[in-house]
């Protein structure tokens, strides 16, 4: 069924193509948390090992929440892992269990999520004439601030 919800079929289709970068920025930022969980190793092992699981529950409702959107745009979410791989401004790393090369890896995965969510701020609004689509990214932006602050406090 067609969706008509004030923005153009062209316009929605082009900010579902970015949200499912999105999508997969936010599943591999996940999968790449839980495993930082999975292996992590130290005499602070539990703090950490919960600090991560926080993290990484946060992350899937993040997800989740893209893939939603999308869905209200009536796109279909890209989730499959060749998809996501396809996709994503991240980069997948070798497994480690060194937590401030965890910590840093993950750091700099959410400021690349927080770098483009500003990009695409302006880009929904202006170019796709959608303050709602701009309003959700600059939400999801403050997610990712707030988990970035957090990684970023144990680093020195």
């Amino acid at each position: 069924m067609k969706v008509q919800i004030g923005v153009s079929a062209e316009h929605t289709k082009q900010i579902a193509l970015e949200l499912n970068k999105v999508l997969a920025d936010e599943l591999l930022v996940y999968a790449k948390t839980r495993n930082s969980h999975w292996n992590i190793e130290g005499d602070n092992f539990m703090e950490m090992h919960k600090f991560f699981e926080e993290q990484y529950e946060e992350l899937e409702e993040y997800g989740d929440e893209v893939a939603e959107y999308i869905r209200k745009l009536g796109h279909y979410a890209e989730g499959r892992y060749a998809d996501v791989l396809k996709l994503t401004n991240l980069v997948e790393s070798e497994y480690s269990n060194d937590q401030k090369k965890q910590l840093k890896e993950l750091l700099d995965d959410h400021e690349t999520i927080i770098r483009n969510l500003r990009r695409l701020i302006d880009e929904f609004d202006e170019k796709y004439k959608d303050k709602a689509a701009s309003d959700f990214v600059t939400g999801l932006l403050q997610n990712h601030l707030k988990l970035a602050w957090m990684i970023r406090s144990y680093l020195k």
